[in-house]
């Protein structure tokens, strides 16, 4: 009975990297080309195992999460309604491409918060005000953070908020890459170093399979 849980169970599939997609909702004043390369990044997460979290909204979420779905990876969405209605009536926000959404109830502001704290990193694309909370909630906890740079101005603005952020020590979780694929390896880099220190302090406890009995499985 005792091989036959372990080798049908991960004890630490819960431990898949999660990684936070960040960007503006309105994409008028990117082009094409930008938005297929936030596509690729939701791509580039998929294909090196990770799981892909957004805000549940449109443009360069939407698009990296579209990405992480073409490529046969999961998606998931925090919306920031109480509900599949209010999120689809009042938000006005869509369903498409998620694995499941998780409403928070929260609106904007505290589902920005959520979505940081529930993904071991976060990588930021072309955005405005919205991005850029995420940031700071982001880099205030100290996460891995990945910058997408190119012909916008989201990575200039971020650049100038963490050079007069005097944290010096906090920057050496933040890597900056205009290619998605270089990006996300950067970043699950940081993440794993995270994971391993984690890892090195957690107390071991193994889970008694012979304690089980024949009803509870």
């Amino acid at each position: 009975m005792t091989d036959l849980f372990e080798n049908n169970h991960n004890k630490h599939a819960h431990l898949q990297i999660k990684i936070a997609m960040s960007g503006s909702a309105e994409t008028t004043h990117l082009t094409a080309e930008d938005l297929n390369k936030c596509e690729e990044i939701g791509r580039e997460v998929a294909r090196q195992g990770a799981v892909l979290v957004s805000g549940a909204t449109t443009g360069v979420p939407l698009w990296a999460a579209k990405g992480a779905k073409l490529e046969g990876g999961v998606s998931v969405g925090l919306s920031p309604a109480d509900g599949e209605r209010q999120h689809v009536e009042l938000y006005k926000l869509p369903l498409e491409y998620m694995d499941f959404i998780i409403y928070t109830g929260f609106g904007y502001v505290g589902r920005d918060i959520l979505l940081t704290r529930t993904s071991d990193a976060v990588l930021i694309g072309p955005g405005r005000i919205g991005t850029i909370h995420e940031f700071t909630v982001a880099f205030e906890d100290n996460k891995p953070i990945g910058i997408l740079t190119g012909p916008w101005d989201t990575d200039e603005i971020l650049m100038m908020i963490i050079e007069k952020s005097h944290r010096k020590d906090d920057n050496k979780k933040i890597v900056f890459d205009s290619d998605p694929k270089s990006l996300i390896e950067k970043v699950i880099a940081l993440v794993e170093k995270d994971k391993l220190d984690v890892k090195n302090r957690a107390p071991i406890k193994e889970f008694d399979t012979n304690s089980l009995s024949g009803s509870a499985l």
